[in-house]
């Protein structure tokens, strides 16, 4: 097993750099870079992707660099400057191999445009997606697992058809649509005022006692963590179902049956550690999944200030070492939760062993 480990983190390397030298690629042919934001924010139009449609491209050039489009009446030595600042004096595969060094030493460096480390940034920015991927996540297995194991012993039956069917709709509805209904029914939107509009905590949250604040942490995350869930439910169900439904038809369990055991014993004596392989297995990926899934629509709707927020916003003003620092930490996170995954199937289940299968 220590070699199909090691196998696997040395696989880690060139996986990465080749997600780094794709992304960085596409960078170089994306308008409206570091530069020009800035010069858009000089011009006050506030985004530089304004200019790229053609506004304003009827003006003449009173000096400044014709390479930006809002560079009009600015003078070279500013445009250079400015270059030299983000680093675009530079080759393109110089500051692809400068990065890459960085990053090998844990240095992302730090946003254009907020003056703060991307380390820090990250952060600072991570308890509010971790609140949303962590009980979200622990919300869908502690609902999905009881469900799925009963509708497989009910199976056929019409609690079985009717759980179906309300976990199928529920997968169906999008997750911002169900968000912006709670808000209506539940945020005062229009009905019942009974949940926070926005934000993880009250603004006093700091002078509340210890249970006060517990009490304003899960009512501030509630609305968020069932939108953020809703989807969730019918794949682990369903996966559940059919993996106790597998192991139940199976001749182990016949012969479990026919000494004598009771339905409880066979169930969950037997059946439970063979069936819940898979799905406990695949908690990290999980987790993972909803950690990065649909967070900036949850995120955006409920004003929460946190990875997807940041992410988008990062996009928008091409801060481009937020982009690829949060892309190699959370590419970087992926690939060790797929190894955390293979360590939990064998933990559950020793007779697996990937060593021997490679």
């Amino acid at each position: 097993m220590g070699a199909y480990i090691l196998r696997r983190l040395l696989l880690i390397i060139p996986t990465l750099i080749g997600i780094m030298v794709i992304n960085f690629t596409l960078v170089q042919f994306v308008p409206g870079g570091p530069v020009e934001q800035v010069l858009a924010r000089l011009e006050g139009g506030g985004d530089a992707l304004q200019g790229i449609s053609g506004s304003g491209g009827d003006l003449p050039a009173a000096g400044g660099d014709d390479r930006y489009l809002g560079s009009r009446g600015l003078p070279p030595e500013f445009i250079e400057e400015l270059e030299r600042q983000f680093g675009f004096d530079k080759p393109p595969l110089e500051r692809f191999f400068d990065m890459l060094w960085n990053y090998m030493r844990f240095d992302f460096g730090e946003s254009y445009f907020r003056s703060i480390s991307v380390v820090d940034l990250v952060l600072e920015k991570m308890p509010v997606s971790i609140t949303l991927g962590l009980w979200s996540t622990v919300i869908a297995y502690l609902v999905s697992i009881p469900l799925g194991i009963r509708k497989a012993v009910k199976d056929g039956t019409s609690f079985d058809t009717w759980t179906s069917g309300l976990i199928i709709v529920a997968y169906a509805i999008p997750g911002f649509l169900f968000a912006i209904l709670l808000l209506v029914l539940f945020a005062g939107g229009s009905y019942w005022q009974i949940f926070p509009l926005r934000g993880l905590t009250s603004d006093n949250f700091s002078e509340l006692s210890l249970l006060g604040k517990i009490g304003d942490y899960l009512w501030h995350i509630t609305l968020p963590v069932l939108a953020s869930t809703i989807a969730s439910f019918a794949t682990l169900t369903l996966l559940t179902k059919n993996s106790f439904l597998d192991e139940i038809k199976k001749q182990y369990v016949m012969t479990a049956r026919a000494k004598g055991l009771t339905e409880g014993a066979v169930l969950y004596g037997h059946v439970f550690r063979n069936a819940m392989l898979i799905i406990i297995a695949s908690f990290p990926a999980v987790f993972v999944s909803v950690f990065f899934g649909g967070s900036l629509i949850i995120e955006t709707i409920f004003s929460l200030d946190g990875l997807g927020q940041l992410g988008f916003r990062a996009a928008v003003e091409r801060d481009y070492p937020v982009i690829f620092g949060t892309l190699f930490f959370f590419s970087l996170m992926g690939l060790l939760v797929g190894i955390l995954s293979d360590l939990m199937y064998v933990w559950i289940d020793p007779r697996i062993d990937f060593e021997r299968r490679g």
